[in-house]
Formats: C-alpha cells, structure tokens, sequence
C-alpha cells in the first residue's frame, strides 16, 4: 500500500483511479465494505484504488478539545488499511485552506483536474466542501457532466443497530469490548513506543511498559485485561488507561503489566489490544491501597484469560 502525503506528491499514476473519500476512523466493518466494493471495480476496470482522508479528521480542526475520541491514530489506521489491498493512501493536511474550499472546486480542481477520477464510490451520508454543502446528488450531477461513475454504498447494520464509528465509542465507552469487535471487525487496539517512567510499577509490585498517548485522547478509559504483540511473542497482561489520579498524574498514558515477563524493552513498539474491561480508573487514599487494587485487578486479568484460554 503506497501512502501520498499531500496534493504535492500526486503523480501520473494516481490519475485515472477508482477513488473513495472520509475519515475511516476505526476501518470498521462499514468501512471495510466500502472498500471490498472498491477493490473489485478496481479490479473490474483494471485502475489504481485509492482512499483519500485527513490529518487531522475534520472534527478535530473544527471541535478543537470538544471532539470525540478517535478509534484509531494515523498509524493504527494505515495498519488497518494495509490489511485491505487498497493500492495508496492519499492523506490530505486538513486545515484552514483546506476548510473553505468550495464543493464546486473540490470537483473541479481535484477530483477532475488532479485525479481524473474513474469512478467514485462514498458512503450514504457522505458531505463535502465548505460548510459541507456538496452530497451524493452534487456528485451524480458531476459524474454525469465529467464521465466518471459515482455509486454509494448502503447503511450496513448489526443486529438492528447502524455499524457506526460514534456507536463504537458508546460501546468502549460502556466496557462493552465484545460487541466492539463485533462492529469494528478486529479488535480494538493501541500501537505505540515503550518509554520510561518514573518506575513507580515496580514499587507497586507491577512493573509496567509505559506508552506515552501525547495529545491523544483513548475511546477507552480504566483497567483492562490486554494481549499485546511486537515481541518475541504474545503476551497477557493488564493495563491502565488514564491520567494515574492517585499519584497526581496529568498526561495520559498506557501502562501495561505483561504477565511473566521482566525485560528492557525502551523503545520497542508494542501492539496493546483490549480484551475486557476490569474497572473504572480512579484515585486510592493512599500508594499502599493502590498496589492493593493492582494485585486484584492482576488477578482478575489472570481469570480472565484462564477462563477464554479453557
């Protein structure tokens, strides 16, 4: 899979594609239906597949700190993306510029005059342009003028319920990992490097590998049973997602405990997938109460994967 950064490095190659447009965050089941339909026209016609998104996502440059959580940062995106056989990745720097250009221009200059598009394939609630005044209708109208083919593709649902990124994050967000996975269509994860702490873990009687999150906010929150790839093998362990209230922490940041494991491994990239929720995070009186808690909640990660593992 080829990633464009930016308008600038669009080439030859990228014109005449089959193309699909918005943010895929999570590349849940919705979307890895859009893009199954994609790859066969591509497939079909025999032209390059392209998706084309934003960093940051739309909200984000317009919400500010007010936005959603996301499913999925840049990279755990691209590794999902990767995984479905789209040819490139055009990722466009969403911004003040980008914000006010037009519908009109946005099929115009872009999708006629850089990409020559062949064929366009959106989601059913798909909007574009400044204020969001372009839809599917705009679309049909500009195909029909330009000669490129634009379809849509249906709402998918799931036990009667709308396969949605917002209703993913209401899952996490109820401790509800089960039925996540089942609307994201993979489990739901956090790449990120190992960093050092302030090795309070080992006091605690838990060392942990610290993940640092930056300005990222998790859709989940709390104590979690946690597999996690990207060493030598998979392991089991738990893991807090939070801001650490009992010793005054302010960033957030992923701990993870891997169960029968005591190496160095600064600066290795860890893959942490949730598996279930133990409890919410919150403040203990005191140090001692806190590793109080993290022995249970060991032991509750522990029973978890003995009862899945049977």
């Amino acid at each position: 899979m080829e990633i464009i950064r930016g308008l600038h490095n669009i080439r030859p190659r990228h014109r005449r594609g089959v193309v699909t447009v918005g943010n895929f965050d999570g590349v849940h089941h919705g979307h890895q239906m859009v893009l199954a339909h994609l790859n066969a026209k591509r497939d079909e016609l025999g032209s390059p597949s392209i998706l084309i998104t934003f960093e940051p996502l739309p909200r984000e440059f317009f919400r500010g700190e007010s936005v959603p959580a996301r499913l999925t940062r840049f990279r755990e995106k691209m590794h999902l993306l990767a995984r479905t056989d789209i040819d490139c990745v055009l990722c466009l720097p969403f911004n003040e510029r980008l914000a006010q250009v037009t519908a009109q221009s946005v099929i115009d200059d872009f999708l006629v005059g850089m990409l020559d598009v062949r064929y366009l394939v959106v989601g059913d609630d798909f909007r574009f342009g400044r204020g969001r005044e372009g839809d599917y209708a705009m679309l049909k109208a500009a195909g029909d003028r330009h000669g490129f083919e634009v379809s849509h593709v249906g709402t998918l649902t799931f036990d009667h319920m709308r396969i949605s990124s917002t209703r993913i994050r209401q899952a996490l967000a109820e401790g509800d990992i089960a039925l996540a996975e089942k609307l994201l269509g993979h489990d739901y994860f956090i790449m990120g490097k190992v960093v050092k702490g302030r090795q309070l873990g080992r006091e605690l009687g838990a060392p942990t590998a610290n993940i640092e999150l930056k300005r990222y906010r998790p859709a989940v929150a709390g104590v979690y049973a946690v597999a996690v790839r990207g060493l030598d093998r998979d392991y089991e362990g738990v893991a807090n997602v939070g801001i650490r209230p009992t010793v005054d922490g302010k960033k957030p940041l992923l701990e993870v405990h891997l169960f029968d494991f005591d190496r160095d491994i600064y600066g290795e990239r860890l893959t942490v997938s949730f598996r279930h929720r133990i409890r919410d995070e919150r403040a203990f009186p005191s140090l001692d109460a806190l590793k109080a808690r993290i022995g249970l909640d060991v032991l509750a990660a522990r029973a978890y994967f003995e009862t899945t593992d049977g």
